[in-house]
């Protein structure tokens, strides 16, 4: 197998449901060069929430259905409904809209015998409960990119291109293999510099990888596959440029693509949940040195955003301005706080317990307080604070960035502080590290989104 000028491209559920304008602005944008790529897909926008749940709202899915131990066949049907239904509007662009339902209606069917025999093995009584949820996930995850990577192949086999469906599901194939064998095994049989390869975002391997990365586990594939078979670069396919600002909040007439930034700066963005790529799929990217590349695959003419190990910008500035208005701040008093050595470990202790990560955490004498996101600030953690600490208090609040790779320039913090105060935001609390990547800003939720247009005018424009 040839690795020369080898790409690994994923393509976002959202962009994948435009699929008439991926096939001509990324597929086969360059027709001389189309081959030493290897094209990562997620299912079709919605696909994976109706699949298991909505994956910002938690409203239930198919998953949940047979969680809780109820008929799936219905919910099943009309899913498969539904993805036939998406299937006869690529009939115009090449798909086989006859193989392609029988593929997924196949699929399905399959899905649901073996489903039936989780629930009769559940009710027995006789295995772990929760390993057989998880396998239940695994495999429900996995039929919305079958289908949408048999979908691209298919069509481009019958546009006159040589394409092949790489699926990395397990799909009937008993072996076990973890995710690395399963990739590695599969891709030894192919040569992507003669064939377009479609592979599917899910990969069946013993450790799980929705055990392990949970929604996050299309982009861990396509980070493991560019990373396995030493890629020259991983581009990541989305719905919009990587810019300054949100420009639902912001205006798409004042934000600008960000050209060049790092893994650092990525990391600050999964944190506060605007995800360039997902934490635990970077790092592996960034450890074997492969750049990241993050496009518009509606805007072709741009060369998007490459991160890469070792950028710093060479002018102080902010580099984007973000946040989140999902979040709760706790606040722990105790009076026994002061001068006890590790007395914070006691909260963290707690937070462990609970599976539960903080975005901030900022401190004085007697006090720390935590922000998490509101889905995690459960009665029970609170009841497990309240047994330990003297006084607990939550509010919930909206948290806005300013981050960048080099924002160490004096008067910066005064600049975005002062900007908040003209606008009369009041700031509940602030955080910055000595790295200087990330100023945090505490504020109530109400002006979630003014903050983040001021902080936008005052350090981006």
């Amino acid at each position: 197998m040839t690795h020369a000028k080898l790409r690994v491209e994923k393509i976002g559920g959202t962009t994948m449901s435009r699929f008439p304008e991926v096939l001509e602005n990324v597929i086969l944008k360059n027709k001389d060069d189309i081959y030493n790529r290897i094209y990562v897909v997620s299912a079709y926008a919605g696909v994976t929430n109706d699949l298991l749940e909505h994956k910002k709202t938690r409203e239930s899915g198919i998953y949940k259905i047979f969680e809780h131990g109820e008929y799936c066949k219905p919910a099943m049907l009309k899913l498969q409904k539904r993805l036939c239904e998406l299937n006869h509007g690529f009939g115009s662009i090449g798909l086989d809209i006859e193989a392609a339902d029988r593929f997924i209606s196949d699929r399905i069917e399959c899905t649901l015998g073996i489903l039936k025999s989780m629930s009769n093995v559940l009710a027995s009584g006789y295995v772990n409960r929760n390993e057989l949820l998880l396998a239940a996930r695994e495999l429900l995850s996995s039929i919305g990119e079958m289908h949408s990577a048999f979908n691209t192949a298919n069509i481009l086999q019958n546009r006159g291109y040589d394409a092949t469906y790489v699926d990395l599901s397990g799909w009937r194939d008993g072996r076990e293999r973890t995710i690395d064998e399963r990739i590695q095994g599969t891709f030894a049989e192919l040569d992507p510099s003669r064939t377009i390869c479609v592979a599917t975002g899910y990969t069946k391997g013993t450790e799980g990888i929705m055990r392990e990365f949970d929604r996050g586990y299309s982009e861990v594939t396509f980070s493991k596959i560019a990373v396995l078979l030493k890629a020259d670069e991983a581009i990541i396919h989305k719905e919009y440029h990587l810019c300054t600002g949100d420009p639902a909040i912001i205006g798409e007439d004042r934000v600008k693509p960000i050209c060049n930034t790092n893994f650092d700066v990525a990391d600050q963005l999964a944190d506060v949940g605007m995800e360039a790529i997902h934490p635990k799929a970077s790092k592996p990217l960034e450890t074997a040195g492969i750049s990241i590349r993050v496009m518009n695959a509606f805007d072709p003419s741009h060369s998007g955003t490459i991160m890469t190990k070792g950028y710093i910008c060479p002018q102080s500035k902010t580099e984007v301005v973000t946040g989140s208005n999902i979040v709760t701040s706790i606040e722990i008093h105790d009076t026994h706080m002061v001068g006890e050595v590790g007395f914070d470990m006691k909260i963290m202790q707690v937070l462990l317990k609970h599976n539960i990560s903080y975005i901030n955490k900022v401190t004085n004498a007697n006090t720390i307080g935590i922000i998490v996101y509101e889905k995690d600030c459960t009665s029970e953690l609170i009841r497990d604070l309240q047994k330990n600490f003297e006084r607990i208090t939550t509010q919930n609040v909206a948290i806005v960035c300013a981050i960048g790779s080099n924002i160490a320039k004096p008067g910066i913090l005064s600049r975005a502080t002062g900007a908040l105060a003209d606008s009369h935001i009041n700031i509940l609390t602030v955080s910055q590290t000595a790295r200087q990547t990330n100023m945090q800003f505490t504020i109530e939720r109400e002006h979630f989104i003014q903050a983040q247009q001021v902080l936008h005018k005052a350090l981006c424009e």
